[in-house]
């Protein structure tokens, strides 16, 4: 499949700073060597409980948070050569377009949307920064956009303020794609809405996709909104990935026990008996000093003497990718104990 960004190695590190003299006295590892690749016009989802990562992770991408160490390779669809971009410095990010290519989507509409600006100026800023356009073709092109996602004229000459969440959060993607980008961190974009609003903007997306051959990083702690909306999950655990694979084999046959006690929490709303939920008890290590084997032997059910003596490698399993010791046992396990 044709690759749009590979991650090697990604690590970023943040320094904790203290004393009179503002010295560091530790770092958070945040990001600790993730290898990751993401495949043109995919949606790959990106899961874990909150503080594992996975915002870090998007943030790293689109170069709103410089790399400690490893590589980002993207490959624009144009034919030029792949480049790192996590060795570009920040100040020819622009120069080079790579601003427009990658671009987020921020959780809280409300707060990523400047509530000073009219709606029309709000879109219309990222198409200034890279087309010289007359004020009749800026504004159709700012129309044509907000129509894309379900708004109309009667909204451009409006604030952020007099709109509800779910057509602010509307409005915070047509900014998005005004770049005409071909990658697109979507960082819980649906967690501040209603039920029914997100779905809405679930199909949207999916839409948007489709239309314009967009490539997402859908970051989620939400495992049925993934699961509608990604061709691919991630599973991140303590600034590490645990498991990769499709959505399908991933909710039908996971192989880390991390992962099985993500699905067990799903609440399930059926009548009858149910498979008894799988708790994880124990500690969650410091991410200041992280186990060098396993991350998730302090927790895991079925953790044996090599968990605690060396880290599993992210190894290929069927379709997917799991990083355990019993990764071929887990099934059975998780069967027997809690089936």
């Amino acid at each position: 499949m044709d690759t749009i960004l590979e991650l090697k190695k990604l690590q970023k590190h943040y320094s904790i700073r203290g004393g009179v003299l503002r010295r560091q006295v530790n770092t958070v590892r945040a990001l600790d060597g993730i290898d990751l690749d993401i495949y043109r016009g995919e949606c790959l989802g990106l899961v874990g409980e909150s503080g594992c990562g996975k915002t870090t992770t998007g943030k790293a991408i689109v170069r709103l948070h410089a790399a400690t160490a490893g590589s980002i390779h993207f490959h624009p669809a144009n034919g030029d050569a792949d480049m790192d971009i996590a060795r570009v410095p920040r100040r020819r990010l622009k120069k080079m377009g790579l601003r427009s290519k990658l671009q987020m989507v921020f959780q809280d509409p409300t707060t990523s949307l400047n509530p000073r600006m009219l709606v029309k100026n709000i879109i219309a800023e990222p198409i200034r920064e890279r087309e010289r356009l007359t004020a009749r073709q800026l504004e159709d092109r700012v129309l044509e956009l907000l129509v894309m996602v379900g708004l109309t004229r009667d909204h451009l000459l409006r604030y952020p303020h007099e709109f509800s969440g779910g057509q602010r959060q509307r409005i915070a993607v047509a900014r998005a794609i005004a770049a005409s980008p071909e990658f697109i961190v979507l960082d819980e974009p649906t967690s501040a809405l209603d039920v029914s609003v997100q779905a809405q903007i679930l199909n949207l997306l999916q839409q948007l996709r489709r239309k314009l051959n967009l490539t997402y990083l859908f970051v989620s702690h939400h495992l049925l909104v993934v699961k509608y909306i990604a061709t691919r999950i991630a599973v991140m655990y303590l600034g590490k990935i645990v498991e990769l694979a499709p959505t399908d084999q991933l909710f039908a046959d996971p192989r880390h026990p991390y992962t099985c006690a993500l699905l067990s929490g799903i609440p399930i709303p059926e009548v009858g008996p149910r498979p008894a939920r799988m708790v994880l008890t124990g500690d969650v290590p410091s991410p200041l000093n992280p186990p060098d084997a396993c991350r998730f032997h302090t927790r895991c059910p079925f953790c044996i003497a090599i968990c605690r003596e060396q880290e599993p490698p992210l190894e290929k399993n069927g379709r997917g990718y799991a990083a355990c010791h019993r990764k071929n046992e887990v099934p059975g396990l998780v069967a027997t104990q809690y089936g």
